[in-house]
């Protein structure tokens, strides 16, 4: 990366492709870009000096040419940008160099010590938390995570720092292309069903990212990895022998988690953390172990658990509207649907919440996802006393053997009665007190666009 390169991405409100843009910026090199979203992101990036386009035209390329002609104009493209898009059509056909997202966060990894977070579930809750942990401890961390870190209230810091922690995305097979110091795999599950055609050519693609890792740290209660992946260090949340670090649950309440940290099986001490759930407690125990394997102090650590927070989006309380709990959730695959549902019930068994019911709201993600899962995700979805499913957020794909929201609805509604379609999130809104009650705990929940509900509510 030199200062006569340009960089524009095509895409650039996604959050792994904003964040990597925002590196970019804050290295002192010249970046622009494309989305035809307004957010949050793509503000950021205007203020430290990004050129933004809100369309995806080919002039965009012919201004950026004229504005930098001095400079090597390099295109950035994440893999949900296809050929049908104008803009990179244009940079093909005037056959200017084009790099995918994976090999510009890899060169920017080489630059540091960097810890890569890779896995089917919790890879941006494992970046957030250690990344919080590790920076309070070293005062000397970047990270690239795909998420907005609550500490930093972004999701990237960088700086000249040691460290730089980056979330590593499977879903295109790209995570061969990384070289990590501390390589981290918190778990393997199928999905992808779009890019990958079974758990055989996604368990090949962990692996392949494991012998990267010039060190690899895997989560031990994962069978899947546990049997197909060789790696240095192991953690557990289950047991303490035979592996290198442990967390032992003794009490989980809406607040907090209590429970018993070991290092190779002996018992080190009693941690009180700030986050609920046993998903999130195996999370928290891979930012631990992570930096005790790059030597940060115990104590260190221990002082700072206080602070861990989960990133946006991940069981995040938007606040309450008329005696209604509303959480966001990225939830979008069916183990993450149960694991978020358990989460929940720990809210409404406490009898101070004042909680009546569990609604969910879930727009579901990808024809490929729902037409692989969806005796999964009826399975899980029924769980609830209340479920509303909105249209399904294709990400780009066509339509697949016939599935559609008013199916998923058909077919929950032979387990759970209490189940409806409404359109979209503008419906639900504008019918939220029909469709609700006082004393709900609402779970809104997918990977789409359905996160815009509460400020939707707000403004009403």
């Amino acid at each position: 990366m030199l200062n006569q390169d340009h960089y524009h991405f095509i895409g650039l409100g996604g959050i792994g492709m904003s964040g990597i843009a925002l590196v970019l910026l804050k290295k002192g090199l010249s970046v622009s870009g494309s989305d035809i979203a307004r957010n949050d992101r793509l503000t950021e990036i205007a203020k430290n000096g990004g050129i933004i386009f809100h369309s995806q035209e080919p002039q965009n390329i012919d201004l950026i040419k004229k504005k930098f002609n001095n400079k090597n104009i390099k295109i950035v493209i994440s893999s949900a940008i296809t050929n049908k898009n104008k803009e990179l059509n244009y940079c093909i056909e005037n056959k200017l160099t084009i790099k995918h997202r994976s090999d510009i966060l890899s060169l920017i990894m080489k630059s540091f010590q960097s810890i890569a977070v890779a896995g089917s579930h919790g890879k941006t809750s494992t970046s957030t938390l250690l990344t919080t942990l590790l920076d309070l401890c070293t005062k000397d961390t970047s990270s690239v995570v795909g998420g907005i870190i609550p500490k930093y209230e972004s999701n990237t810091i960088i700086k000249k720092s040691k460290y730089l922690i980056a979330e590593i995305d499977e879903s295109d097979g790209t995570t061969c292309k990384y070289t990590p110091y501390l390589g981290i795999i918190n778990n393997i599950d199928f999905d992808h069903c779009d890019y990958y055609s079974n758990i055989e050519e996604l368990i090949s693609s962990f692996t392949e990212f494991g012998s990267n890792s010039k060190i690899l740290l895997t989560n031990n209660d994962c069978k899947i990895t546990k049997k197909n992946i060789t790696s240095d260090y192991r953690w557990s949340i289950e047991k303490t022998k035979d592996v290198d670090f442990a967390l032992i649950p003794k009490k989980i309440d809406p607040e907090h988690t209590i429970a018993d940290y070991y290092e190779k099986g002996q018992a080190i001490t009693r941690l009180k953390i700030p986050i609920p759930g046993i998903h999130n407690l195996s999370n928290i125990t891979a930012a631990i172990s992570a930096c005790r394997i790059i030597n940060i102090d115990i104590n260190c650590i221990l002082k700072n658990i206080q602070f861990l927070q989960l990133p946006r989006k991940r069981f995040d309380l938007r606040g309450e509207i008329l005696g209604r709990k509303i959480i966001d959730d990225y939830g979008h695959h069916p183990n993450e649907i149960k694991a978020t549902i358990e989460l929940a019930r720990l809210f409404i068994q406490d009898r101070e919440n004042d909680i009546n019911r569990l609604v969910i709201i879930f727009q579901p993600h990808r024809y490929s996802r729902i037409n692989k899962f969806l005796h999964q995700f009826i399975e899980e979805l029924s769980k609830a006393d209340s479920i509303i499913i909105t249209n399904i957020f294709s990400a780009g794909e066509n339509k697949l053997n016939n599935i559609n929201s008013q199916n998923i609805v058909n077919k929950i509604y032979k387990i759970n009665k209490n189940v409806k379609f409404v359109e979209s999130n503008y419906e639900v809104a504008k019918n939220f007190l029909d469709i609700t009650n006082k004393g709900d705990l609402i779970l809104n929940m997918g990977a789409g666009d359905c996160h815009n509900l509460w400020s939707l509510l707000e403004s009403q």
